[in-house]
């Protein structure tokens, strides 16, 4: 009997040790964890972005014309001062020589409108103007020699009266010859005879930009990328001839968010992908920093221009990337997972695991990379942190734990 009972005993304080177990078991947060190690890590900027030669030529017409001739083709590598387009120009010598006329037709009426008419019309009046003055002399005298008769009784009132008025007459005449030579034409006549020369004027340069423009030369050396007009085409002013560009050197031009700005500099390192080439990576430095800022749909952004190393010609002209611009690196900074840091108000805690227990533990951070932030403070090389838990339960200061996965 007493045996039983000792055995019993025995069952008894087994289970509620096995029962003791079960509960602190149930009791401990599963937990991932990592340790804090030393690593290198960059703090950058992503966004996207458009291809461009750095430095790009690109014709186009200056008015509607034939094409003539394709001298070369997409691909052409080419020298500079090369021709690479004709235009027919026949209808633009002719508006050039049309335009000529029209200038010389206004600058002679400018002329005859600032000396008060033209050469015959001068002649004339000139001629007009000695007859009148001889008129009015001899009125003048008639008058006077009048006027000394009378006095004698040789003459009568009315005789010397009409001498006078013969005088005015003359005097009027000699005035309005004299105001058609000086002054026949107003101002606002001036000038719009002025106008109308600077529309003959602009209109000739406008002819003689077609004509200069009818041989589309390359300015410098470079590739031919685009060709978009054939032989025989019609093109309308503005439309596009050819664009000829130094490939090895090229320009990205990426939108970078308002509040990310601030943080660019000219000399910065670029890296950028391009879907089209999985696992190639291209190097740039940014070149020009955003001077102002533009809506771009539901974004505030800013444009930055970064040079780019194309020097096997892979990168092509209009083609999007993947643009990541590198605003800082630490070599060798002690990391966690950006998921082991808590932010609680202004401050940043992680989780340390410390026999079994969770420890809040408030830290300094500075660089942060899309999975990595340093550790600047409040937390030593190889010490674990809490990751989260396996079964949703919150992490909390001095909560027991069990390290499942590491």
């Amino acid at each position: 009997m007493t045996r039983n009972k000792l055995l019993l005993i025995g069952v008894a304080v087994a289970a509620v040790i096995a029962m003791a177990a079960s509960y602190s078991t149930r009791s401990e947060i599963p937990v991932r964890t990592e340790k804090a190690e030393r690593a290198p890590i960059v703090s950058s900027i992503s966004t996207n972005g458009k291809m461009e030669p750095a430095n790009n030529f690109q014709a186009r017409t200056v008015g509607p014309a034939l094409v003539s001739d394709v001298l070369v083709k997409e691909g052409d590598h080419v020298r500079a001062g090369q021709l690479l387009i004709r235009l027919d120009e026949a209808e633009a010598q002719s508006q050039l020589a049309h335009a000529r006329a029209q200038e010389r037709a206004a600058e002679a009426d400018m002329a005859a409108t600032r000396k008060g008419g033209t050469q015959e019309e001068l002649l004339t009046n000139q001629s007009n103007t000695a007859k009148a003055t001889t008129e009015l002399d001899a009125a003048q005298r008639n008058y006077e020699a009048l006027k000394k008769l009378q006095t004698t009784g040789s003459a009568s009132a009315g005789e010397v009266e009409e001498a006078q008025n013969r005088v005015t007459r003359a005097q009027a005449d000699l005035r309005l010859l004299q105001q058609k030579t000086t002054g026949r034409y107003s101002s606002i006549e001036i000038a719009r005879s002025q106008a109308q020369v600077t529309d003959a004027r602009a209109a000739v340069a406008a002819a003689e930009d077609i004509v200069r423009h009818a041989n589309v030369v390359s300015p410098n050396a470079g590739i031919v990328y685009s060709v978009p007009v054939k032989k025989g085409t019609f093109v309308n002013s503005g439309d596009l001839l050819v664009q000829v560009a130094d490939l090895k050197n090229m320009q990205v031009h990426a939108f970078v968010d308002e509040p990310e700005i601030g943080k660019l500099k000219v000399g910065e390192q670029v890296t950028l992908t391009w879907d089209a080439i999985p696992g190639r990576t291209w190097t740039g430095q940014v070149s020009h920093v955003p001077t102002t800022v533009v809506p771009r749909g539901t974004r505030s952004v800013g444009e930055v221009v970064c040079n780019v190393d194309n020097a096997d010609l892979k990168l092509l002209p209009n083609i999007n990337v993947n643009v990541n611009v590198i605003i800082a690196k630490q070599e060798s900074a002690l990391t966690v997972s950006r998921e082991a840091v808590v932010l609680d108000g202004s401050k940043h805690y992680v989780y340390v695991v410390e026999d079994g227990h969770l420890k809040k533990t408030e830290v300094e951070t500075s660089l942060a990379s899309p999975t990595r932030i340093e550790i600047t403070k409040g937390l030593r090389d190889n010490q674990a942190v809490a990751l989260g838990s396996l079964n949703s339960q919150p992490l909390a200061d001095g909560a027991a734990v069990r390290v499942e996965q590491q």
